[in-house]
């Protein structure tokens, strides 16, 4: 068995695997520990390479025991040298992953196809979530395939458009009055009633987590088992930063790579992470979250203090841009690469911009930056910062008139 115990990020004390999320000593997060020596005589360079092209092919790295995984073949997506954007910005060695492409359109179908898979191991009964819109579209869909109900709990007032996937695939899509962490506050008291429900950012979320690390597991696969040199990742919870830090981590564990990346964060202004990363001080949580970026807008980041300390000892950093500059972002990397992101993306790309203005980055660096998901998801709310069609009779005149501008 490869998976030991869950062990307390914070004061250290280990628990048995199961559906459990916080530390009932300090309260703290509880993370999944492995049988190392296991897993290094289990899995291969060469075993990967013949695996399927999904996260899956990393199977001997994810805390899934003795049970076929749901897997709508999330991961293994895009990983693209982006020359134009490099050269708009000056980097000579700028990757992509291009997480828009997912079954469900973002990376929140990694997390999920593990830990629903982890539900299925567990029997439980029902799934469910806290979601600002993503997560609600990808465990919908994963319930689904594993033929069992979905409860989802959003705040009031999301995009429509990043609710009607759990409403085709038939979720019970519960809208709270307040933020998403009175949505999360509420799903976890339900969680909390129903220990036979699988809550995958809440009692499986230990589990949950280590999907992220694949995208860690990509990065080097992608570059023939080399590390670049700085990656950006956005952050809402820290956990996704968190996660691809122990995905490298774990490549050095069973000697597939060495060296060390520089990990760098991008959030919306004004939220904690990258507040206190630049202050110094603590990941102190805000209340008022003026931002529509909502898929990063998460005032009390489970995660934060512990992004924030990875951003520091690998020497990063992070970046806050402003919603305007994030739109702009978004355009940018839909001009230069034909990718159009969500507003997430948009984030990154515009704390990339920031990072490489500041001389943080330089324009040799083999860097990664990672596009979490599809702009078809927050079209809305930037269609009021597009330039407008233009409008003509159905004459040549008029047409060439046009195009002399």
């Amino acid at each position: 068995m490869k998976v030991i115990a869950l062990k307390c990020k914070i004061c250290g004390k280990e628990f048995p695997p199961k559906a459990l999320y916080t530390c009932d000593n300090c309260f703290g997060p509880l993370e999944v520990k492995y049988d190392w020596e296991f897993i290094a005589e289990n899995v291969s360079k060469e075993k990967i390479k013949k695996g399927p092209l999904s996260i899956w092919r990393y199977a001997d790295f994810l805390p899934i025991e003795n049970v076929d995984p749901i897997d709508l073949g999330a991961g293994y997506t895009r990983f693209i040298k982006a020359e134009n954007l490099g050269k708009e910005l000056g980097l000579k060695n700028l990757y992509l992953i291009d997480d828009s492409t997912n079954p469900t359109y973002s990376f929140k179908d990694r997390v999920v196809s593990v830990a629903v898979t982890k539900a299925k191991e567990f029997g439980m009964k029902a799934v469910g979530c806290a979601s600002t819109g993503n997560l609600a579209g990808s465990l919908s869909a994963h319930a689904a395939k594993a033929n069992l109900p979905a409860y989802i709990f959003v705040p009031r007032g999301i995009e429509k458009g990043k609710i009607i996937q759990a409403l085709v695939h038939g979720a019970n899509v519960i809208e709270v009055e307040g933020t998403y962490d009175d949505a999360n506050r509420l799903a976890t008291e339900v969680a909390e009633e129903n220990p036979d429900w699988g809550f995958v950012n809440i009692n499986l979320r230990p589990y949950y987590a280590e999907g992220s690390k694949t995208l860690a597991y990509e990065t080097a696969e992608h570059l023939n088992w080399e590390l670049p040199d700085q990656v950006v990742v956005p952050m809402a919870s820290g956990a996704l930063l968190c996660a691809i830090y122990r995905g490298f981590e774990d490549l050095k564990r069973v000697d597939f790579v060495d060296g060390e990346v520089i990990m760098n964060g991008a959030q919306p202004a004004g939220l904690p992470i990258a507040k206190a990363v630049k202050s110094g001080g603590d990941v102190i949580p805000v209340r008022e979250l003026k931002t529509i970026v909502h898929s990063l807008a998460i005032g009390n980041p489970a995660d934060g203090m512990f992004a924030k300390e990875i951003i520091e000892k690998t020497g990063g950093y992070a970046e806050d841009p402003s919603d305007v500059e994030s739109i702009e972002g978004v355009k940018l990397l839909a001009r230069t690469e034909g990718i159009f992101t969500e507003l997430a993306g948009g984030v990154t790309i515009a704390g990339l911009k920031r990072l490489v203005e500041e001389g943080r980055i330089d324009k040799s660096d083999v860097v990664v930056a990672y596009i979490t998901g599809n702009g078809l998801k927050t079209g809305e709310s930037i269609v009021s910062y597009l330039e407008d069609t233009i409008k003509i009779k159905a004459k040549l005149e008029e047409f060439e008139e046009v195009i002399s501008w």
